[in-house]
């Protein structure tokens, strides 16, 4: 069955409530002549009278009056409704990072994304963990891996390599020329890093390194380096600040692409979405130049 437009049901449930179409013209900014003709469309449709003239009011017939409460009753349900959703889509966006991602690369942008997006509320939360997007009250994860993930959305904004760096001050002491020139220099470790990746990638097939520091966090390492301990194997992605800053320098050109790189990870039937969406553009046009073609 076809319901009749909405524009009558609303003047109808209006003139009913003052007993006056002059009133609910002036409650629906229209004229009195628009309200008298969506009530007379209605009863046309209908093939009922709505309304009875006594004296200086409408009022409204029984069948009127019953429908007029039917009307009423469903803009609030359609009220309630809309005000749900308003303060769904509102409070902060929750944003999940990792320690790492955070400082090098995210936490330098920030006054940069909230101008640029006009996104003032936020909430950053730095945690070496993978978020559960549908339990954890987390709206973004910034999440370093592979992926897809299942249930989530993604969108690759880095895609990872890796090359040594240290301090000027180091590679003063240790001229580097070539790769092979590392093997006698002191190498600073990661966990999930090995040395030999970057030396097979380069053709050197190098023999076991002696001990050494080894740290399974890649900001400890870079600060390491850049304190002049030696040469660390950095991620791009962790590395750009302290080379644009100058506290770290590259001694060769020579890089290895890796799988693993940074995601903008999401729930599509997050309330939230337009806002996320707009996020989502921000990083992916910041993170532009750091993307294999």
């Amino acid at each position: 069955m076809r319901l009749p437009p909405f524009s009558s049901l609303v003047a109808l449930e209006a003139a009913a409530r003052h007993k006056s179409y002059s009133r609910a013209a002036e409650e629906l900014f229209v004229t009195h002549g628009a309200v008298s003709q969506q009530v007379r469309k209605l009863e046309d449709e209908l093939g009922v009278q709505l309304f009875a003239r006594r004296g200086n009011q409408m009022e409204p017939t029984p069948t009127g009056a019953a429908l007029a409460e039917q009307v009423r009753q469903a803009i609030n349900t359609l009220r309630h409704g809309v005000e749900d959703a308003r303060r769904a889509g509102s409070g902060p966006i929750v944003i999940s990072t990792g320690g790492a991602f955070a400082a090098s690369w995210l936490t330098p942008r920030l006054a940069r994304l909230a101008a640029e997006t006009g996104e003032l509320d936020l909430t950053i939360r730095v945690e070496d963990r993978v978020a559960n997007l549908s339990t954890d009250g987390v709206d973004i994860a910034l999440r370093y891996g592979v992926g897809p993930w299942p249930g989530v959305e993604s969108a690759r904004l880095i895609d990872e390599r890796t090359f040594p760096v240290c301090s000027p001050e180091t590679l003063a002491r240790y001229p580097i020329e070539k790769p092979e020139d590392l093997l006698a220099a002191p190498l600073l470790r990661h966990t999930d890093m090995p040395w030999s990746t970057w030396f097979r990638a380069m053709g050197i097939e190098a023999p076991e390194l002696p001990p050494g520091l080894t740290f399974d966090a890649s900001t400890m390492l870079l600060d390491a380096a850049a304190q002049g301990m030696g040469f660390a194997l950095a991620r791009a992605g962790y590395a750009q600040r302290n080379l644009e800053d100058g506290r770290l320098v590259r001694p060769l050109p020579g890089e290895v692409d890796v799988e693993t790189g940074h995601n903008f990870v999401w729930r599509a039937e997050n309330p939230k979405l337009p806002r996320i969406l707009k996020l989502r553009d921000w990083f992916l046009a910041a993170t532009e130049g750091e993307r294999r073609s």
